[in-house]
């Protein structure tokens, strides 16, 4: 059902509008800050590359994760124009996050992937296996999320934050068993959403209420 295997949108017009956002994002930057242009390419190749990465190796769910966890040291440098620890701990709670709920995601898609020959932790491993890195990839996202508390001087509300993103990570994981995938979907798009919603509303609160 998507546009361009439903001939709704030619290969030819999907690669064009590729290349002018590419060069509306490069540009953009340029306006930034000298840091924000100078990366522009980096950020741009991780985006692009990874929808090549499912043809040769199974670890394309963490360069997805790469690939989002962009987003918070690209919005820290685009508003102060240099590197910090803590942006970096939150791009290494996403790269975490969004690997592991993409391999519980790709568990749909293990049978097709094999006689595709595409790549796929849970192609590679099978659905058990794949669930245990799964787990894996999200204690550590939970343990980046905590620790900027070692370096800022958070409010009660972050702290409300982090237990609700944690326990939003352990429960798509009871949902979702080595024996029963049914309920992928909820794990996949509902907790998730909500998980980074309510935890940025937390965030902005706690920023709030500490420089008002």
């Amino acid at each position: 059902m998507r546009d361009i295997p439903a001939g709704k949108v030619s290969a030819k017009e999907a690669l064009t509008f590729v290349i002018i956002n590419c060069l509306l994002f490069a540009t953009t930057t340029y306006f930034i800050n000298p840091l924000c242009f100078y990366l522009s390419p980096v950020a741009l190749f991780v985006v692009l590359f990874y929808s090549y990465t499912k043809r040769f190796t199974a670890l394309c769910h963490l360069v997805l994760g790469l690939g989002l966890s962009l987003a918070p040291i690209g919005a820290y440098i685009a508003v102060t124009g240099q590197f910090a620890l803590v942006p970096v701990l939150y791009s290494f709670t996403v790269l975490f996050w969004v690997s592991g709920f993409d391999i519980i995601y790709a568990l749909q898609d293990e049978d097709f992937d094999r006689e595709e020959k595409l790549h796929s932790i849970p192609s590679a491993l099978g659905i058990k296996n794949a669930l245990n890195v799964s787990v894996l990839l999200h204690i550590l996202s939970a343990l980046c999320v905590i620790l900027p508390v070692l370096f800022t001087s958070f409010s009660w509300v972050y702290y409300v934050g982090i237990v609700f993103f944690c326990t939003m990570l352990i429960y798509q994981h009871l949902l979702v068993k080595p024996n029963d995938i049914s309920k992928v979907n909820r794990a996949f798009q509902t907790l998730n959403g909500y998980a980074s919603v309510v935890f940025a509303v937390c965030f902005l609160i706690d920023a709030y209420l500490r420089h008002k």
